[in-house]
């Protein structure tokens, strides 16, 4: 079970939010890019970072501290990032210069031609993000819902070749309430490729239900506001997870 630290850039800091309310924004990290040295130095193995303002803006708006973020970290673990990708241009300039994986999210829904195109051009490169609430996909940093079954358009961009689906409990994001597992299994149960679980993480009794999981297809979780908070120790939620599951992934 792989345990993917999460930086959110908004206005060049790293945040987290609740709920995807960028009004409630707690900045955690002037500098995002010793931020990301911090999660490597703890262990992590991926990087997970969004461009908050670029999700709502539809274009990229961090680019300057995604760049300091891949400087910092070099080739030591792969990165990937979602909000505002919107165009093929934009994928191959974030994958020339350093980024690992791509998300694809409202883009995906509005626009699944490109989403298809995308993983034609860059295969093995796109993640698409599904965010949910009561089973159903939202679009727009949460903030239009649509009636979009989130396991019938999961299937339909594993046929286009997507690398993984990131779920996230839109309920759940940023609350500390725990991991909607129910529902991220019954996802990775419908696709032959991985799933990994954002939103809820809380405490080292959701790695515990995340890990029991695994076999299912969940390959790894990202948490966010219970690393930044303490409520979650990452490091020994990463060993936790290691040993429960037989060493690194």
């Amino acid at each position: 079970m792989l345990l993917i630290p999460a930086i959110d850039l908004k206005d060049g800091f790293c945040v987290r939010l609740k709920q995807g309310e960028m009004e409630g924004a707690t900045v955690f990290s002037e500098q995002p890019a010793a931020m990301a040295r911090h999660w490597l130095d703890q262990g992590a193995r991926r990087l997970h970072l969004v461009d908050l303002n670029g999700a709502f803006a539809g274009k990229p708006k961090n680019e300057a501290a995604i760049r300091a973020i891949v400087d910092e970290l070099g080739a030591d673990i792969p990165v990937q990032l979602g909000g505002g990708i919107r165009d093929l241009d934009t994928i191959e300039t974030y994958l020339d210069n350093g980024i690992t994986y791509v998300i694809i999210g409202t883009a995906a829904v509005k626009n699944p031609g490109f989403l298809h195109d995308a993983c034609s051009a860059f295969p093995g490169h796109i993640i698409v993000g599904l965010d949910a609430k009561d089973g159903k996909v939202a679009t727009d940093g949460w903030s239009k819902m649509t009636g979009h079954d989130v396991v019938d358009l999961a299937r339909k961009y594993e046929d286009y070749g997507v690398e993984a689906v990131i779920y996230t409990d839109i309920g759940r994001d940023g609350m500390l309430s725990g991991v909607n597992v129910e529902a991220t299994v019954r996802l990775a149960q419908a696709l032959r490729i991985p799933v990994i679980a954002s939103g809820g993480i809380a405490a080292m009794a959701d790695i515990d239900a995340l890990c029991a999981v695994e076999e299912e297809g969940v390959m790894g979780a990202i948490t966010g506001r219970a690393i930044y908070e303490g409520t979650l120790d990452f490091a020994a939620a990463q060993a936790r997870a290691d040993a429960l599951n037989g060493g690194p992934a």
